[in-house]
């Protein structure tokens, strides 16, 4: 039975969905996305996984330490782009330690479908066979058959939808939000962008600057974290900043629960102290990152490096991070 329902204001929020090409064959049992491959009914022995995005990064962590061989194929130069690059090295260096095979700048021509798995041809000319294919080259937004085109709204080749800094689309009086508008595509983010979009539509106004700067949260083995800009966003910019380390091995609680690998980086103004970015790399990153966060969020001389100078960090614990990575950086300052 058809409702039908008025409103003044309306907000889309219908999420996304694996993206799916025409020329691969998904009904076949052993060609899976990253939501079949959750139904998946036994162990494979080896996996290709085309796309190395964030999906792509975690699922590969999570068969490798499964015990599962797996060929992670990445269709550019690099890594998870968006992060700081030392973080990218990082993860790369310890996926490849665990024994995950990392190809570059590889494109498929074709996905062949066996009985006993699949073959990805290459269009460098290379074969991989694998047990099982699982195909992560990003989502497609959840606009199809909504009728965008009756009010004179389109989605792009992904189906996300086009808004503006409130979350408007090209109708005033009709919103989107979370994955159907497309990056962050984080839960985390969707939240807000549903709050304030609610806001704006309810009051007219909602504060813009709350949601920036909104963290990421990669769960990879060991994950990964971050909030802020890049060494490279800042280098292309020209702001003059300064870097701050705190290495795992280093810290008294890692060493105590075993967790050695990884990094604490902090980025911040030279002159003001100012912290502007925040990467965080190892056991526990997704929560440690949000101490830099909550520093970051603050106004004026309240966002400084000297914050995590001057304050005690209960020993032993992984946030004492932020205090070595500070007195680290401020010994590179001339």
């Amino acid at each position: 039975m058809r409702r039908r329902v008025r409103a003044k204001k309306v907000i889309i929020a219908t999420g996304s969905r694996p993206y799916r090409p025409s020329d691969v064959d998904f009904a076949h049992p052993r060609v899976r996305d990253s939501d079949t491959i959750l139904s998946l009914d036994f162990t494979p022995q080896t996996i290709t996984i085309y796309g190395a995005g964030v999906i792509g990064c975690e699922y590969a962590s999570i068969f490798r330490q499964a015990g599962v061989k797996v060929n992670l194929v990445n269709s550019r130069d690099r890594l998870l782009s968006f992060l700081d690059d030392e973080i990218v090295d990082a993860l790369a260096y310890h996926l490849r330690d665990q024994g995950v095979l990392i190809r570059h700048n590889e494109e498929y021509a074709q996905v062949e479908t066996l009985d006993d798995g699949v073959v990805v041809h290459l269009k460098s000319g290379k074969k991989i066979k694998s047990d099982v294919l699982l195909w992560a080259q990003g989502r497609t937004g959840n606009s199809q058959d909504l009728g965008l085109e009756r009010i004179g709204l389109s989605a792009d080749e992904r189906g996300q939808i086009k808004v503006d800094e409130v979350y408007r689309t090209a109708e005033p009086h009709i919103y989107a939000v979370g994955d159907v508008v497309g990056a962050p595509s984080l839960a985390s983010a969707s939240y807000d962008q549903g709050r304030f979009a609610a806001t704006h539509a309810i009051t007219g106004e909602s504060n813009v600057r709350l949601v920036q700067d909104i963290p990421a949260g990669i769960y990879t083995s060991p994950e990964i974290s971050s909030v802020g800009r890049t060494e490279r966003e800042l280098t292309a910019e020209q702001v003059p900043y300064e870097v701050g380390h705190a290495l795992f091995r280093s810290l008294a609680r890692a060493q105590i629960t075993g967790q050695t690998v990884g990094m604490l980086k902090l980025l911040f103004h030279r002159e003001t102290l100012q912290i502007l970015g925040v990467h965080c790399f190892g056991d526990q990153a997704a929560e440690i990152v949000h101490i830099g966060q909550a520093i970051m969020a603050q106004r004026g001389e309240a966002n400084s490096l000297r914050y995590f100078v001057n304050t005690t960090f209960n020993y032993p614990t992984m946030a004492e991070a932020y205090r070595v990575a500070a007195l680290n950086g401020l010994n590179r300052l001339c």
